[in-house]
């Protein structure tokens, strides 16, 4: 029962992607040549979510685990707030800045969920290493598109 509710939150971040799709707006943008095709995104967020899901789940069954859980809330919440300011608003800069705060909650979870459990820790890799081409790609739309 408990990885369902991981779930259910991690699906409902997932439903912002849904919702608020890319479309022409995205698709007008300037961007890197290191840009993933459109097939690798729901691959890779459906496989993070699955994993955050674990994640989380296993946090509640290790003690001690209360502070990392609060860096779940917080990531899941910002996770959940990129992609209408980005996709939704089209706030280049704004989504710059959730996603730095978003990569920097992340890595305080790994660090800290590692120091609890290494395989929880290492379940977070893959998040955190997508964070970093998404950021880069948030970054290089910026510098390369005026609001």
């Amino acid at each position: 029962m408990t990885f369902l509710i991981f779930l259910l939150a991690c699906g409902a971040a997932a439903s912002t992607g849904m919702i608020f799709q890319p479309g022409p707006w995205y698709q007008s943008l300037v961007k890197p040549r290191f840009t993933p095709p459109n097939w690798v995104f729901p691959v890779a967020w459906t496989t993070i979510y699955l994993l955050l899901a674990w994640v989380g789940y296993r946090l509640t069954l290790t003690p001690g685990s209360e502070t990392v859980l609060a860096l779940w809330a917080a990531q899941i919440a910002l996770n959940t707030l990129w992609t209408p300011v980005f996709f939704g608003a089209h706030r280049i800069f704004a989504g710059m800045l959730i996603i730095t705060l978003l990569w920097l909650v992340v890595a305080a979870m790994v660090v800290s969920a590692l120091r609890l459990d290494v395989i929880t820790g290492l379940i977070l890799f893959p998040y955190l290493a997508w964070l970093c081409v998404a950021a880069a790609l948030n970054f290089s739309i910026l510098r390369d598109n005026r609001e």
